[in-house]
């Protein structure tokens, strides 16, 4: 784990202060050419990303998952999620395979990209996150390994924001990683985040997919969070009837993700503060 600043594989695709419209004709250029390898005939795993209104963002994603190295042939698919900014511009422009999912929220963007895929392993990406060069490799291996394993989560780090330090993100990272260790005796399906997983995409479908009854929306969840009735968490509960979920701890598989929601409580202390007091509260359901 990162402690006092970004790994060295995340530097290339921070592009620290620029938006899409920043970077070089050379830049675009370039990075439309490492994403070519990515759209192949037939794809053995396919990395979907929704998105909505994240023009400044998702090109820093690609960025990172065009560096991806992989024994698997793999797709990366953008779901655009009626995105009202330039979101769309840059897809175009980049030349990644993408399709426009009307409907708002998150998990009709999913299970639109869930049904669009031609993978056999189905892997979830965000447009807020970059991913190391090995993660697709290590998040197909357990499943490609065994029959039995039917989804995988990762573990992730936060992205400072522009000036910020790593290190409070570090402590705060220790915490969660206690908790994700008590949830998984009972409730580990609490521990899988869109941004992070995979599953078998066939048992997905034939499961119900990431299909809930509420729906979560870019700025925040519908419902109690401890329940996770969000698309993630639903499709970790189905997966589960057909076999287990795997938790991948290889460093090599840490995807680094925005800390932009955190920093919606003001600070890091009080997201740090807000969440143990809720973790605390509901600490017997989990043990």
């Amino acid at each position: 784990m990162s402690v006092f600043r970004m790994p060295p594989w995340a530097e290339p695709h921070l592009y620290p202060n620029c938006r899409f419209d920043d970077l070089t004709t050379a830049e675009i250029g370039l990075l439309k050419e490492r994403l070519k390898g990515f759209c192949p005939e037939f794809p053995e795993v396919s990395i979907v990303i929704p998105a909505w209104n994240e023009g400044d963002n998702i090109f820093r994603t690609l960025s990172s998952l065009s560096a991806s190295r992989s024994k698997f042939a793999i797709e990366i698919i953008v779901i655009n999620n009626n995105s009202t900014d330039h979101t769309q511009e840059v897809l175009d422009k980049l030349g990644v395979i993408n399709y426009l999912q009307k409907q708002q929220g998150t998990p009709f963007a999913r299970q639109m990209g869930l049904e669009k895929a031609k993978g056999k392993y189905f892997l979830c990406a965000d447009a807020d996150t970059l991913y190391p060069p090995d993660w697709a490799q290590c998040m197909v291996e357990p499943m490609a390994a065994s029959s039995d394993v039917t989804g995988v989560y990762g573990r992730y780090s936060f992205i400072p924001p522009p000036q910020g330090k790593r290190f409070g993100f570090w402590l705060y990272e220790l915490f969660t990683e206690v908790i994700i260790r008590i949830r998984k005796n009972k409730r580990e399906y609490l521990n899988i985040y869109g941004f992070n997983m995979g599953l078998v995409r066939q048992i997905g479908l034939e499961t119900g997919g990431f299909k809930v009854d509420g729906n979560r929306v870019y700025n925040g969840v519908v419902g109690n969070d401890n329940d996770n009735d969000a698309e993630d968490g639903r499709m970790a509960r189905n997966l589960r009837t057909r076999g287990r979920i795997h938790h991948v701890t290889a460093p090599r598989a840490r995807v680094f993700t925005s800390s932009r929601r955190l920093m919606d409580d003001g600070s890091l202390w009080k997201a740090f503060t807000k969440r143990i007091r809720y973790q605390l509260g509901i600490f017997k359901e989990f043990t």
